[in-house]
């Protein structure tokens, strides 16, 4: 199955009640894509202690949130030298995107190189 991962932007995006990000999200949901992210993604973007950030929180209900493990911290430290960027958090987005899947970026140049990087074709869509 293919899938939507979300980077910091997209999160960001939803929060921000942006209606062209929460169309895309209703469109990944009903062409059966998984939504998946990361604990590193997470931590960029939650802020309240007491969990208030409704929409965020709402949307974190629906995604696979993926922890940042050893083999997953090596695999996206090989993109980084690969594509000689140094967000760390980013290289952990690419690396848990499979070939066929999206990946939503606030930070399309960045994710194309790491894509470039990682050999797999995989779709980055800037929101």
């Amino acid at each position: 199955m293919s899938a939507l991962v979300l980077d910091a932007g997209a999160f960001v995006a939803v929060e921000r009640a942006n209606r062209a990000m929460v169309a895309r999200l209703r469109a990944a949901e009903r062409g059966g894509l998984e939504l998946k992210s990361n604990g590193a993604v997470v931590a960029q973007v939650w802020r309240d202690a007491s969990g208030r950030q409704a929409l965020l929180s709402r949307l974190l209900r629906s995604v696979d949130v993926r922890a940042v493990d050893r083999a997953l911290g090596q695999g996206a430290g090989v993109l980084l030298g690969r594509a000689g960027r140094g967000d760390a958090v980013d290289a952990t987005v690419v690396a848990i995107a499979n070939a066929g899947d999206r990946i939503a970026t606030s930070d399309p140049e960045d994710i194309r190189a790491l894509v470039g990087a990682s050999g797999r074709a995989i779709l980055v869509l800037p929101c």
